[in-house]
């Protein structure tokens, strides 16, 4: 079993900027706080997240926020360059994913859940599932240039809660547990404010401040259910040849 009191590395990759903020940014800086590594990474820079902006013009912008957040949490950040809505469960992109878990050398990899709202969220699920499998396979090359080298044995996955913990038909997804992220709050919303073009055009839209309220209302849902202020949910992927002990609760203890 894993010493839970050495330092570990932990990768977070989910689909867009700004979805870590939304999902599994307490937990980060709870893990942060005990000396952990951060690493956060996207799918894609959020070349569609505008109504007014190039696709080039919002890239540009969204990947500034994404490190911006990712500085106030003293993290790594990266983005492996897809493209929203194109974020594909293929070769070419498990090679890429690959490529990103032994760049970031995990002990435990925090992803997009296998079912959730969009393709983008789900296929980045599917990619980082078989990538963590990949990532310590000797044969199994990423095609890079420089490729990084092969991971020792598979990291611990764990998957965040879907928008609004639902499947396809409403119906709730059980986590398998919930993160006190009380005391971290305040830096979880801070992280998501970084996302202010985002937070700006819900703004224009919707006349209210429903980016941050959101962010709030799930949280604080999700803290009811423990007994706490704020929580964050998770589901450990546990199936063969996986990590079975859930060394993330044990980090947190």
């Amino acid at each position: 079993m894993p010493d839970s009191t050495a330092t570990k590395r932990i990768f977070a990759i989910h689909a867009h900027p700004d979805d870590v903020e939304f999902q599994c940014a307490g937990t980060l800086a709870r893990l942060k706080s005990l000396g952990h590594h951060i690493t956060i990474a996207t799918m894609t820079a959020g070349d569609c997240g505008s109504a007014e902006l190039s696709q080039a013009e919002i890239s540009q912008i969204r990947r500034a926020e994404a490190r911006a957040a990712a500085d106030l949490l003293q993290a790594d950040y990266f983005c492996l360059e897809f493209s929203d809505l194109g974020i594909m469960h293929d070769n070419d992109g498990r090679r890429r994913v690959t490529e990103a878990i032994r760049r970031a050398r995990p002990d435990i990899v925090l992803t997009a859940p296998p079912i959730d709202y969009m393709s983008d969220h789900e296929m980045t699920s599917r990619l980082v599932r078989d990538a963590c499998f990949g990532a310590s396979v000797p044969n199994y090359k990423t095609q890079q240039w420089e490729p990084a080298p092969i991971l020792k044995g598979i990291p611990h996955l764990y998957y965040v809660d879907a928008i609004e913990g639902i499947d396809y038909f409403g119906n709730p997804q059980r986590p398998d547990f919930i993160v006190d992220i009380s005391a971290t709050f305040d830096l979880k919303l801070q992280m998501l404010a970084c996302h202010a073009s985002q937070r700006n055009w819900l703004l224009k839209q919707h006349g209210i401040d429903e980016y941050l309220e959101s962010c709030r209302k799930w949280s604080a849902k999700r803290g009811q259910e423990i007994g706490v202020a704020f929580g964050e949910a998770f589901v450990q992927h546990r199936g063969h040849p996986y990590p079975h002990d859930d060394l993330l609760s044990e980090l947190l203890k």
